[in-house]
């Protein structure tokens, strides 16, 4: 359970002092490293980061581009999913049948794939023609 230890340590980062929702993320790369984020609000609420934003930079930042399998942490008490920016970036970097892992921090979890979590994807086949 290495990505639920890690996103669930990272939560305890989370920068929450608006909504008071930590959330914690972990992504596995193709290579099996594990980067972690945690959301980073702003009083500015569109200024601020969520959390799996912050664990895809992590991994681009360390020169991987591929995202084998993700998990996401909150205080819910029901599993929370990404929202839609998240979604489309998570497809940015991950194949469709990649898994994706939601968590409560009482230990229930909803287990999906990408293409669940975001059908009729936007893709660079898109844009082919441009």
């Amino acid at each position: 359970m290495p990505l639920l230890q890690a996103a669930t340590a990272v939560r305890e980062n989370a920068y929450a002092p608006y909504s008071r929702f930590k959330v914690g993320a972990a992504i596995r790369s193709a290579s099996g490293a594990i980067f972690a984020g945690c959301n980073v609000e702003n009083v500015a609420y569109p200024e601020g980061t969520c959390a799996e934003a912050g664990a895809i930079a992590a991994m681009v930042a360390a020169g991987e581009t591929v995202i084998a399998e993700v998990l996401v942490i909150a205080d819910s008490p029901s599993p929370v999913p990404p929202c839609g920016g998240c979604r489309q970036k998570i497809a940015e970097f991950a194949p469709q049948d990649a898994r994706v892992t939601l968590c409560t921090t009482d230990g229930v979890s909803r287990t999906m794939t990408v293409a669940d979590l975001l059908p009729g994807v936007f893709s660079a086949a898109h844009m082919d023609r441009a």
